[in-house]
C-alpha cells in the first residue's frame, strides 16, 4: 500500500473525536432516546435505593424501640393508648391493630369470645400484608430496569452497528475512522444499559432479603403476642 494512502487514511481517524460527550451528540435520535432512557432509569435506580436505605433503617429502629418498650413489663393497655393516639407503622401498627380488635370485642355487649381468635390473627395477617406492601413498594422499578435495562442497552447496540455498516456503505470505506463512531456509540449505549441494570440487580437483591427479614420479624411478634391474647381469652371465658 502506498505510504500516502495510508497517511491520508489517518487523518480522519485521528482528528476524529471519540469523547462520550462527541459519542452522544453524534449519535442516531434513537440510540440517543435509548442512552437517555437509561440514564434516566439509572438515575431512579439510585433514588429508589437511597429511599429504602433511610426506611428500612428507620423500620429496623423503631421494631427496635416498640420491642424494647413492649417486653420492658409496661402494661399493654397502657402501650395501647400511647401508640393509638398518634400514627404508627410497622411492629406498632401490627400491635395497634390486634389490641383494637381485642377491645372492640370485649366492649361489645354480646362478649362473645367465640372466633376472637381468629379475628384478631386475620387482623394481624392484614397488617403484616398492608406493612410487607409498604417494604416492597419500588422494587418492580428495580426488577425490571435489572432485567431489561441490558436488553434496551443491546437495542442501542444493534441500532449502532447498523449505522456502522450504512457508513460503510455510503463511503465504499472500510477505514477504522468511519466504522469507529458508529461502534463506539453502540459500546456506549451497552455500557449505559449496564450502568442502569448492575446497581438495580444488586439493590433488588438487597432490598428483597431485607423485606423477607423484617417479614419474618413480625410475623414471629404476631404469633407471640397471639399466644398471649390466647391465653388471656382462656381465663376470661
Amino acid at each position: 500500500m502506498n505510504p500516502a494512502d495510508v497517511a491520508q487514511s489517518a487523518l480522519p481517524m485521528a482528528s476524529a473525536d471519540v469523547s462520550l460527550i462527541a459519542l452522544f451528540w453524534q449519535a442516531h435520535w434513537i440510540v440517543k432516546g435509548v442512552m437517555l432512557g437509561l440514564l434516566g432509569c439509572s438515575v431512579w435506580v439510585w433514588a429508589i435505593a437511597i429511599e429504602k436505605i433511610f426506611l428500612f433503617a428507620r423500620t429496623r429502629r423503631a421494631m427496635d424501640r416498640f420491642e424494647q418498650a413492649f417486653w420492658s413489663g409496661q402494661s399493654i393497655e397502657e402501650l395501647y393508648r400511647g401508640l393509638s393516639a398518634k400514627p404508627t407503622y410497622s411492629m406498632a401498627a401490627l400491635f395497634v391493630a390486634a389490641m383494637r380488635e381485642w377491645k372492640r370485642s370485649f366492649e361489645s355487649q354480646a362478649r362473645s369470645f367465640a372466633g376472637l381468635q381468629m379475628r384478631i390473627d386475620k387482623v394481624m395477617d392484614v397488617s403484616i400484608a398492608r406493612e410487607v406492601e409498604r417494604l416492597e413498594k419500588g422494587l418492580l422499578v428495580l426488577a425490571t430496569v435489572g432485567s431489561a435495562g441490558p436488553f434496551v442497552g443491546l437495542f442501542g447496540t444493534v441500532w449502532g452497528i447498523m449505522s456502522s455498516f450504512q457508513s460503510i456503505a455510503a463511503s465504499k470505506n472500510t477505514s477504522l475512522a468511519v466504522v469507529a463512531p458508529g461502534i463506539a456509540e453502540a459500546l456506549f449505549a451497552t455500557a449505559i444499559g449496564l450502568i442502569a441494570a448492575i446497581p438495580a440487580t444488586i439493590f433488588y437483591n438487597k432490598f428483597s432479603s431485607e423485606v423477607s427479614r423484617q417479614g419474618q420479624r413480625l410475623e414471629g411478634f404476631a404469633d407471640e403476642f397471639s399466644a398471649i391474647l390466647s391465653r388471656q381469652i382462656d381465663e376470661r371465658a
